[in-house]
């Protein structure tokens, strides 16, 4: 679909962003195709790995506002699969590889939390500015980011929104190599090459006993009901309101 491609090279399963004129930011629909692409890799014997990857200079700039606002305006309605993608990313059986190059802005940062070998480019950028937006963050990141990092350098980055550079991703512990940009993609379809050589049933129940998925869907619902609480807010609408004039928000108005 528009957004969203799906190939495969070899045992690797493939799912390409490649939205480049929106620097990739994803709307429902593209998180329905990549749901929709995980979870038949569930099923399917010759995808022994995942590769997430992105085309441009962009890995994603995050969801895509305008989607989100336009869903959630509609009484009753609001994004769709959303939740779906990030219970098929927490419950991948396969070894999800991610390849990142310039900006990876909210979704595009909490979903690489899920992943088992990241790949940063030199010139990678990550950010979770949710509450900037005034919202809270997603994907189980509430639990997964101050485990990884710490609880000091996570609410840092929550809080603030400012971007972590990839070297110093890589030291704190949020990526497994950084790679010339040139580089990038080769050294990622090779190491989920690499994987998709290996035992596949060994692998699954390694990622199985080094995380419980269950813990961290509870966490999502915990993230999701106070996500939806604060979309709803007069401050995400002063946020979005803002975004869409391209002006500076005022939460001076909010006690």
């Amino acid at each position: 679909m528009d957004g969203v491609r799906v190939e495969r090279d070899g045992d690797v399963l493939v799912l390409v962003l490649d939205r480049q004129d929106k620097k990739n930011a994803i709307t429902d629909a593209m998180y329905g195709a990549l749901a929709d692409a995980l979870e038949s890799a569930e099923t399917d014997a010759a995808a022994r790995t995942v590769l997430i990857r992105s085309e441009g200079d962009t890995f994603t700039a995050g969801n895509d506002l305008a989607d989100f606002a336009r869903a959630n305006a509609q009484p009753g309605q609001g994004p769709t699969n959303v939740r779906r993608f990030l219970t098929a990313l927490t419950g991948c059986t396969r070894p999800i590889v991610a390849a990142v190059q310039g900006k990876a802005v909210g979704v595009g940062t909490t979903m690489l939390l899920h992943c088992d070998f990241v790949l940063l480019a030199e010139d990678a950028a990550l950010s979770t500015p949710f509450v900037n937006l005034a919202l809270v963050p997603e994907a189980g990141s509430t639990m997964l980011l101050p485990a990884t990092i710490g609880h000091a350098r996570a609410f840092a980055m929550f809080a603030t929104g400012e971007s972590v550079d990839a070297q110093t991703a890589l030291s704190w512990g949020l990526a497994s190599k950084v790679v010339a940009n040139q580089d990038l993609a080769a050294a990622a379809l090779a190491v989920a090459a690499a994987l998709a050589a290996k035992p596949l049933g060994a692998l699954s129940a390694t990622k199985h006993l080094m995380r419980n998925a269950e813990a961290v869907l509870a966490q999502m619902d915990a993230e999701s009901r106070e996500f939806a609480e604060r979309l709803r807010s007069p401050e995400a609408a002063e946020a979005f309101g803002a975004f869409m004039a391209r002006r500076k928000p005022d939460f001076s108005q909010f006690r």
